[in-house]
């Protein structure tokens, strides 16, 4: 594993500017024991003001051949990630021997219904994986389809497994309850994108009492591999690619490495298969922690919620950053702003906190975020998510880490 991750380091130094700038203080000569607490952690604000389809910063060579994807689906200034072709299917191929780890297959009739389109990853992504999986029939329909037809094609097509985000679950439970449709093969739900919540797996239990309800894995466009779930994870629980991929826990106060059982911290990613666009030591955007012992090659981890540089609120991604930016132009001149995440009905509920000196009604800061933000508003309009709410507060406020007394930027009360 050092052997890898010290030719990664050495290939990024050399070749990414971004890169060659964050290590500038680091040794000539790195020890070729090289781990990764040798390393400076990437902040994420700097990694992708250095991104950009003009002047990538972060990039070790040429785009000439492979794949490109937009990070961020909210985001008004587009995440690029990209991946060379080798890189996209080694990718694909690891996080379909995830999906055989965890139970798929052969003969499996696969309905996707994760979303395509605008450089968006999941679906060809899922698609793929599945391709290189096992032998699988696919049964490509889409997430944006409309509930009737999606609920007509898995019965026509005898779906046997429907890989897609809990919110299209939910939907299809919804639509085939109400309508009193049967669909006796349908066994397994593969669920990814989004948290699936208590409400929501017992709800999907009761229309479909035989199915089985697990992750699909663990993964992101910018990221990359992250975790697969077997079937001894719990629900929250997914092993780490330990031949890909070094997953970290840090404590955030310290910034040392969290390596005991159930101990909270923020979770890094270094991605040792991937070096046009060098994934080392990247903040993953969510907390975690441990539950099993050190010293296993796939160790064993829970998501326990967001960290404070991103939110995802049913399958839309918002950055801390790009809405301070958002908010921060006239006439709002924002001075504060906390995003809350909370889940009732079945639904994820954002509040945006916001601390403004000029006079600004709370409805007038929704109609922006939702022009602004467009696929807020679609995902309100299909019944994905609540609609928004903004408070207009002063920063006492403001909630605080009761033990640091710092603001926190991103509370979510989903768990």
């Amino acid at each position: 594993m050092s052997t890898k991750l010290f030719d990664l380091v050495s290939f990024a130094r050399l070749h990414s500017p971004y890169y060659r700038e964050l290590y500038r203080h680091l040794p000539k000569d790195l020890p070729s024991n090289l781990s990764p607490a040798d390393l400076p952690l990437v902040e994420s604000k700097s990694f992708w003001e250095a991104n950009s389809l003009e002047d990538n910063q972060l990039l070790t060579g040429p785009m000439h051949e492979g794949i490109i994807f937009k990070s961020g689906g909210t985001s008004g200034a587009p995440k690029f990630s990209v991946f060379t072709q080798t890189e996209w299917n080694s990718f694909c191929a690891s996080f379909g021997e995830g999906l055989r780890i965890g139970g798929v297959k052969e003969g499996e009739r696969v309905a996707n219904l994760f979303y395509v389109g605008e450089l968006y990853a999941s679906f060809i992504f899922i698609m793929k994986s599945f391709e290189l999986a096992t032998k699988t029939m696919q049964l490509p329909i889409a997430g944006a389809t409309e509930i009737s037809k999606m609920v007509s094609q898995l019965k026509e097509l005898n779906a046997t497994t429907v890989a897609g985000t809990p919110s299209t679950m939910v939907q299809i439970a919804d639509y085939v309850l109400s309508k009193n449709i049967s669909l006796p093969n349908l066994k397994k739900f593969l669920f990814g994108g989004e948290h699936l919540y208590d409400d929501q797996r017992d709800y999907l239990k009761r229309v479909f009492p035989d199915a089985m309800i697990q992750s699909i894995g663990y993964a992101s466009v910018d990221a990359g591999l992250l975790g697969f779930a077997d079937v001894n994870c719990l629900p929250c629980e997914h092993r780490s690619f330990g031949r890909e991929t070094i997953y970290e826990i840090i404590d955030t106060e310290t910034q040392q490495v969290i390596t005991e059982l159930g101990r909270v911290g923020k979770a890094y990613i270094t991605y040792l298969d991937r070096r046009l666009m060098p994934i080392i030591r990247y903040p993953v955007g969510d907390q975690a922690m441990w539950t099993e012992e050190e010293g296993q090659l796939n160790r064993k981890f829970k998501l326990v919620g967001r960290s404070e540089e991103a939110a995802r609120v049913g399958p839309v991604s918002l950055f801390y950053d790009d809405l301070f930016e958002l908010f921060s132009r006239d006439p709002f001149q924002l001075s504060g702003l906390q995003i809350l995440i909370t889940h009732s009905q079945q639904k994820d509920q954002l509040t945006l906190r916001v601390v403004t000196q000029n006079k600004i009604s709370s409805s007038h800061f929704l109609e922006v975020l939702l022009v602004e933000r467009a696929m807020i508003a679609d995902e309100v309009e299909k019944g994905h998510i609540h609609l928004p709410v903004i408070e207009v507060l002063s920063f006492d406020q403001l909630e605080r880490n009761p033990r640091t007394g710092k603001m926190m930027r991103v509370i979510d009360r989903r768990s």
